[in-house]
């Protein structure tokens, strides 16, 4: 009961941030998603990987672009109309990809979990070991982008002081 909770809540969360237009509320209707999907993680006993979607994607993350957006200044603008036959396009994509994700779930079969992961390792050895090792340097690379972007955000957003 708790996974469709959780489910429905990042679901929500998802469809709020594309329904909404205003930014900021897109942007907490994202926090909703990642919150959702933190719980998710921990309802499958990976609870390193729960907490650090909370405390970098909902917590960090999302701080950094609400700063953005609040700096910006963003108001929400008059959005394209919709025509009847863009509304039955995405109808009719939309019940391709459920029909697509109904087929690939029916066709799954689970595998006990001893055949799939012979050697039990932690989630922190094992992130630890990915993020220090072989993904070092596009760690990296995020984390320098990741401190750009606020910079550059100030900078444009300036106003001429005279």
């Amino acid at each position: 009961m708790l996974f469709y909770l959780f489910a429905a809540i990042a679901l929500a969360g998802g469809l709020g941030v594309v329904a909404f237009r205003n930014p900021v509320t897109s942007a907490f209707s994202l926090v909703a998603s990642f919150l959702g999907l933190a719980a998710l993680f921990i309802h499958l006993n990976a609870f390193l990987v729960g907490v650090l979607q909370v405390l970098v994607y909902a917590g960090a993350i999302m701080v950094l672009f609400l700063f953005i957006i609040m700096l910006l200044d963003i108001k929400s603008d008059e959005g394209p109309k919709i025509t009847k036959l863009m509304g039955l396009g995405a109808g009719l994509l939309a019940m391709v990809f459920v029909g697509m994700l109904w087929r690939v779930t029916v066709s799954l079969k689970s595998a006990p979990l001893e055949t799939l992961y012979p050697e039990v390792r932690s989630d922190a050895h094992e992130i630890g070991r990915l993020l220090f090792g072989e993904y070092f340097f596009p760690v990296q690379v995020v984390g320098i982008l990741l401190l750009v972007a606020p910079i550059g955000v100030v900078v444009l957003s300036r106003r001429a002081v005279r």
